[in-house]
């Protein structure tokens, strides 16, 4: 028998508001690579040198008087490398988190280069060799963009653009789904494009990657400043929290629902996703963890609430969590009645889960 009853939760579905993120590089010491980032090439040669820097930007920030001086030396993020090989491209990605949707832009400012003078931002990156970039170059003065596809480089995708060496410029990606556009100096250089519709040289379409990191991109020995740094994303949902959601929103009798996992170490559960977000992470009790380990149903019936746990299986079979539904009572309410109500619910909900991992993600 369940111990609690819980108040009844008004449920309405869950918009996901947008988020940011800032990349204040003044944060970090300087002449040290920014925490939270990790270095890695495409290509030869060597890999980058990524540190934070003081730059003059005085173009971003007003000076604070008429008696400031013309040039304020802000933090920045520089990739100061001139290894001159040609193939090479030193990466900085942002290792905290993937993106679906999103607007990543940055101010960058190519300071020299002999053999490439080029800046960019890379997006939906998988690995070194599956990723997508759009950059500028100073010497061809164009935007580009490109894809690299199990380590085969398909391009360009460009259009001609005023970029300056020793110039801070602004660039920025936003990506919709599966399309993506480039912005310069704030007005569209490469309108919406969609790479699922620009096929390989041999007219198969492929490399289309929905969700992935972000980072910082030059080319060769291109030395490259990159200040104001952010992405404004829409948060990814964990499956857990959507199958919540969707099964609440198809069941509107339900009052509340909540599923339960083991802790990372077995020794007890918590909640993984509830129509309360507010509540997520908070432990369970005795009860989930043995019906988890044991594969047992519990009831329980307050004055307004009937309460049912019960395992939730994967596909195969396997229990991968406990639901708990927590459902209106009406007079007459039985432990019968009240698991024929929760057993469809929950079969519904373990015919979409394919494993605990794909729970959790």
């Amino acid at each position: 028998m369940l111990r609690t009853v819980l108040p009844l939760l008004l449920c309405l579905p869950v918009v996901l508001a947008a988020a940011e993120r800032k990349f204040n590089f003044g944060e970090f010491r300087t002449n040290e690579t920014p925490a939270g980032f990790r270095s890695s090439l495409t290509g030869k040669g060597q890999a980058g040198d990524w540190k934070v820097i003081l730059s003059d930007a005085p173009s971003i920030v007003a000076p604070l008087s008429a008696k400031s001086p013309v040039a304020n030396k802000l933090a920045a993020l520089g990739q100061l490398s001139r290894d001159r090989e040609d193939t090479r491209a030193p990466l900085l990605i942002y290792e905290a988190d993937t993106f679906t949707d999103f607007t990543f832009s940055t101010h960058f400012k190519i300071v020299s280069g002999e053999v490439e003078q080029m800046a960019g931002i890379a997006f939906r990156f998988q690995d070194e060799k599956n990723y997508y970039y759009v950059r500028a170059n100073a010497k061809d003065r164009n935007i580009a963009f490109f894809r690299y596809v199990e380590g085969e480089l398909i391009g360009p995708i460009s259009v001609p653009a005023e970029v300056r060496v020793n110039e801070w410029h602004q660039l920025a990606i936003e990506c919709r789904g599966s399309k993506f556009r480039a912005l310069f100096n704030e007005r569209e250089a490469i309108p919406w494009t969609e790479p699922s519709l620009v096929p390989f040289p041999d007219g198969t379409s492929k490399g289309v990657f929905p969700t992935g990191r972000v980072a910082f991109w030059t080319k060769a020995d291109s030395v490259v400043h990159f200040m104001e740094a952010r992405i404004e994303y829409t948060p990814k949902e964990p499956f857990a929290q959507t199958l919540v959601r969707e099964t609440v929103q198809a069941n509107p009798r339900l009052i509340a629902l909540r599923i339960f996992g083991l802790t990372t170490n077995g020794h007890g559960t918590r909640i993984i996703a509830s129509t309360d977000e507010n509540e997520i992470g908070q432990p369970g009790e005795k009860l989930e963890r043995e019906c988890i380990e044991k594969g047992g149903t519990y009831f329980g019936k307050g004055k307004e609430v009937a309460l049912v746990t019960m395992p939730l299986h994967d596909r195969n079979g396997e229990i991968v969590g406990a639901v708990r539904v927590s459902m209106t009572t009406f007079l007459g309410q039985t432990e019968k009645n009240a698991l024929g109500r929760a057993l469809p619910i929950v079969r519904s909900m373990s015919e979409r889960v394919s494993s605990e991992k794909a729970l959790r993600q």
